[in-house]
């Protein structure tokens, strides 16, 4: 019969804080001072000496293999509860939870003082504000959102939106015949975030990344933050909006289909190139659809537009390309300086009358000329 375990000396629980996280063997050990059993004289008792203990995962993590979340979260200065699995020498410790409170003075100035029970690098507690020596509210400010505690992150979200992403142009269509369309402004909505303590659960990383699920009653919101200013956000309304602080790339390796029910503007400050059938296989057409009562319209600012359709290599066979043009009505063209044709050959039919005429000279060149 075993005679020695875990719990036949009663469970020995402990306060303490954390100081040091490098767990030589990345198993999410942590060093803890503890409350009671350990001096807070670092020379006595140096950081390098106290024992490691293990962070206890929840149940939605295995805890093999590496499936489900990583024992990581905790700092230097994070206060925690946890017991000895070694009621004797105290040398092997379980962490059950962190407690987070309302620190009255920064890691810096805790780490000036030289003494334990504080994080040694001096970086935790945060400093209120930059240079202050108060500290941080333990709970982020973005769950709780005091009027007199905003989140810096926050402030730097709206300043952006206003700086960068207001009164966006679309295009502007001059009235050539009837092909006016007057364009437009857009700006990305303004921030919704109101949240009401305690329904803002939020996560952030010590860089800065953030994920907020926001319960806020009318103000429900999901944000995806990356410290750059890169984000992704969902309104209570369902709204998405998304700010992207570098380059997009998208590879999908079968279909894409997209369905907007309503209006789609795009505003590029850049080129736009689009290859279609870059594989030259037979049928894949580009396939533009305009629905009744409804234009076309290209214009061009101090530009060329270019049509071409040349001959291309399909295996052995040389392929040429026609350019056609149908209207079920009038097909007019204008030009303020010249119109020219060049073929190879030029053939025109007209079912009635054909009508040239020239404010100036008309000239007319053959050899033969055949008026029949």
């Amino acid at each position: 019969m075993i005679t020695d375990f875990m719990g036949k000396d009663g469970f020995i629980w402990f306060a303490g804080v954390v100081e040091d996280r490098a767990d030589p063997l990345k198993l999410g050990r942590v060093r803890v001072r503890c409350l009671g059993y350990h001096t807070e004289d670092r020379e006595q008792l140096p950081t390098t000496d106290l024992p490691w203990a293990h962070p206890l995962l929840p149940i939605t993590s295995s805890g093999v293999s590496g499936i489900g979340q990583t024992p990581l979260g905790l700092v230097e200065g994070s206060w925690v509860i946890g017991f000895f699995r070694d009621a004797d020498t105290k040398q092997d410790a379980v962490i059950l939870g962190a407690l987070p409170g309302k620190p009255t003075t920064s890691g810096a100035v805790n780490a000036a003082e030289g003494l334990g029970f504080s994080d040694p690098n001096g970086v935790y507690p945060r400093a209120q504000t930059e240079g202050s020596t108060a500290a941080q509210h333990d709970v982020n400010r973005l769950a709780r959102n005091d009027a007199d505690d905003s989140s810096l992150t926050l402030e730097a979200r709206k300043a952006l939106r206003a700086a960068n992403y207001t009164n966006i142009p679309t295009a502007t269509i001059q009235a050539v015949y009837d092909t006016a369309s007057e364009g437009d402004v857009w700006s990305l909505p303004e921030n919704t975030y109101a949240a009401q303590y305690p329904y803002n659960h939020v996560y952030e990383t010590e860089s800065g990344h953030l994920l907020e699920f926001d319960d806020t009653p009318d103000k429900e919101r999901i944000l995806q933050y990356h410290h750059s200013g890169t984000e992704t956000e969902i309104t209570a309304a369902g709204t998405k909006n998304e700010i992207n602080k570098d380059s997009t790339y998208t590879i999908t390796e079968k279909n894409n289909k997209v369905y907007i029910k309503g209006d789609s503007d795009v505003t590029l400050g850049g080129r736009h190139k689009v290859i279609i059938n870059a594989d030259g296989q037979t049928g894949n057409n580009y396939d533009i659809q305009i629905g009744p009562n409804a234009n076309v319209n290209i214009q061009v600012e101090g530009g060329n537009v270019n049509v071409s359709a040349f001959t291309s290599q399909n295996g052995p066979e040389t392929v040429g390309g026609d350019i056609n043009l149908f209207a079920g009505k009038d097909i007019t063209m204008a030009a303020t300086g010249q119109l020219t044709i060049s073929a190879n050959k030029i053939i025109e039919s007209s079912q009635t009358t054909t009508t040239r005429s020239a404010q100036g000279e008309y000239h007319t060149y053959g050899s033969p000329i055949d008026h029949n």
